[in-house]
């Protein structure tokens, strides 16, 4: 390669002492890897000890050393920027409540550091979240997620389950946090994270409900317009809007533990580790504040 890098410098400086200059070397050093380069081909490349012209040997080298040098100098490019984390992919698998309320922030910062990564985000449940980790289709999963093999898991943040209801509802006016009995005497709107509450007075209310639904955005939405209240953890509903309002559970406290998981940092590319360094720096403290009832 530092010949090829030599001999394109010279044909396309036209002389010795201009080529040298370019490349940071002496004259004769320039003179001898020519020297060198032609003996390597077995045959002559320039006409001329003044190295002005080629040879038509010479010239159809020239093609070809030029567009191999062009491609050395890109690929090592490409490899410097993966190393130093300046280009490569990030593939996140994130529960929604965390794409909503967490990410967008994480993002914004890591893109200002890193403008070449390519970011692939996708908003799943924590069963899918491990899944995707374990097949490989993912780099970073954040979610309620097992411990895997060859893999890392941390604890982000952890928040409380609570009721989420709209604020002109009957149970938004009361001052005591809300039982399951009261619970059980209001449309319920089941949703996929109460299966993290296993208190059998709870487990009845969800199988005795008629509204299942999955989408937090959409969940949400019914409890807005008074179809019924349901039970969230407390980051889901950061950002809801001042019209809901988040009560206090008197049966239980109920904590949802969120986890950063991915392979060691030793095992995974540059682009991977500078987001988990970067999540591990911002101290891993969100402000959960909800409008609560007074």
């Amino acid at each position: 390669m530092e010949m090829l890098r030599c001999f394109t410098t010279v044909v396309t400086q036209g002389n010795l002492g201009d080529a040298a200059a370019a490349l940071r070397r002496t004259p004769s050093a320039v003179s001898m890897m020519l020297k060198q380069f032609e003996d390597h081909v077995g045959a002559p490349l320039f006409e001329t000890g003044r190295k002005s012209r080629l040879t038509p040997l010479g010239a159809l080298i020239y093609d070809e050393a030029r567009r191999e040098v062009a491609h050395f100098d890109t690929t090592l490019a490409a490899i410097e920027g993966i190393a130093r984390a300046k280009q490569g992919h990030l593939r996140l698998a994130v529960i929604p409540s965390v794409a909503t309320a967490i990410l967008p922030e994480v993002v914004a910062e890591y893109i200002r550091d890193f403008p070449d990564i390519q970011i692939d985000v996708r908003d799943m449940d924590s069963a899918a979240i491990a899944v995707e980790l374990a097949a490989g289709r993912a780099d970073v999963g954040i979610g309620t997620l097992p411990d895997a093999p060859d893999m890392t898991r941390e604890t982000l943040f952890s928040d409380v389950f609570g009721v989420v209801c709209h604020k002109g509802h009957p149970l938004a006016q009361g001052e005591a946090p809300v039982t399951w009995g009261m619970l059980a005497h209001n449309v319920f709107i089941a949703n996929g994270l109460c299966d993290h509450i296993d208190d059998p007075a709870f487990v009845d209310i969800v199988k005795n409900s008629n509204l299942m639904v999955p989408n937090t955005a959409s969940l949400l939405g019914l409890v807005r317009q008074g179809v019924g209240v349901t039970v969230l953890p407390q980051l889901a509903c950061r950002g809801a809007g001042d019209d809901l309002v988040f009560l206090e559970l008197a049966a239980c406290a109920v904590i949802r533990h969120v986890h950063l998981v991915s392979r060691p940092d030793h095992l995974v590319m540059p682009a991977v580790r500078a987001f988990t360094t970067m999540l591990r720096a911002r101290g891993l403290i969100f402000d959960l504040n909800f409008n609560r009832a007074e």
